[in-house]
């Protein structure tokens, strides 16, 4: 009788014990996950820091003219230079002789290498939202088209190679950050090459 009391007495302890741990461990899950979603709040504020201060809307969003100049249109921010816009023919001396032009809201440049259009950088499928981080790691730092090794290399202005030497945590936090906000359906038309400018 006392070994059947003493086996009970043993199993009811067993059960308390994995009850408290697994209620432990759901409690260290809830906290771990609770970390986890603030850590990527932070890293995405850090992203949108990053962004801003680089100035990446100056040639990514649309804009239209306001009483100060060029204002960028929140619905379109970053979605790069607009498809349903007329691609602008230059023949200009000035490009000849090695001078740029920008489009008025800053998301095209005609200059000797032709005419350069700004990427659509939200996450739709007309800009990265079917990119892997270590492709725009690689069109970021290394000025590769789609972050692709067998692509052309970006074209001005825009200007990887300053950021080639940026931090793989403040990459992670742009792609991030690009990766979270509203996804805009823009196909931005490929580069004209100077011979049909």
């Amino acid at each position: 009788m006392k070994t059947i009391k003493f086996f009970i007495s043993l199993f009811v302890i067993s059960c308390t014990l994995t009850i408290l741990s697994c209620a432990d461990n759901q409690k260290k899950a809830k906290e771990y996950l609770a970390v986890d979603e603030e850590s990527t709040e932070k890293i995405i504020e850090r992203g949108a820091y990053l962004v801003n201060a680089m100035g990446c809307n100056h040639c990514h969003s649309p804009k239209k003219m306001g009483p100060n100049g060029p204002e960028m249109i929140p619905k379109l921010m970053l979605s790069g230079f607009p498809s349903d816009r007329p691609i602008v023919k230059f023949n200009d001396t000035l490009i000849k002789s090695g001078f740029a032009i920008f489009y008025p809201d800053l998301t095209a440049t005609a200059g000797p290498w032709g005419v350069s259009f700004a990427a659509n950088l939200t996450p739709d499928d007309t800009g990265i939202g079917t990119w892997t981080e270590s492709q725009f790691k690689k069109a970021f730092t290394e000025g590769k088209l789609k972050g692709l090794d067998n692509g052309r290399m970006l074209l001005p202005p825009m200007p990887w190679q300053d950021f080639k030497h940026l931090k793989d945590e403040d990459i992670h936090a742009i792609f991030k950050y690009l990766k979270s906000i509203k996804p805009v359906r823009n196909i931005v038309p490929p580069a004209v090459t100077p011979d049909n400018m």
